[in-house]
């Protein structure tokens, strides 16, 4: 078995698929929109078949998102080298995004940092 696709809901379609293409390498679809629902999507694929689809419809709640929350916390993206978290990392820092922490090793042998990514969302950079 394997994940199909994950999919977040975001006020903003466009700048979110922008941040997976522009900084992960992802590649999107020319979008969906249902005319009656108006309802409109993206989906951005990653080069090991992994998809993410991002999604708006009118009446979303956009609750404050604390780092803590229950739920799902943050997407892991591996870029293959420790040289790659900390260049993708400082890109992060210098565009202006919050580095939460990292790069570094955890203790369960990761090197990893963590930012705040689109919209109040986790993303990890790994090995």
């Amino acid at each position: 078995m394997k994940i199909e696709h994950i999919a977040m809901f975001a006020n903003d379609i466009d700048a979110a698929r922008d941040f997976f293409v522009k900084y992960l390498g992802g590649r999107s679809n020319d979008g969906y929109h249902n005319k009656n629902t108006d309802f409109k999507s993206y989906f951005v694929s990653f080069d090991d078949g992994a998809r993410i689809e991002i999604m708006n419809e009118p009446g979303m709640e956009d609750p404050v998102k604390t780092m803590r929350r229950t739920g799902y916390h943050h997407l892991a993206f591996s870029v293959g080298s420790k040289e790659e978290v900390d260049r993708l990392t400082k890109k992060f820092k210098d565009d202006g995004y919050e580095v939460l922490r990292g790069p570094r090793t955890t203790g369960d042998g990761y090197y990893e940092s963590c930012i705040v990514g689109i919209e109040g969302n986790q993303i990890e950079i790994t090995v």
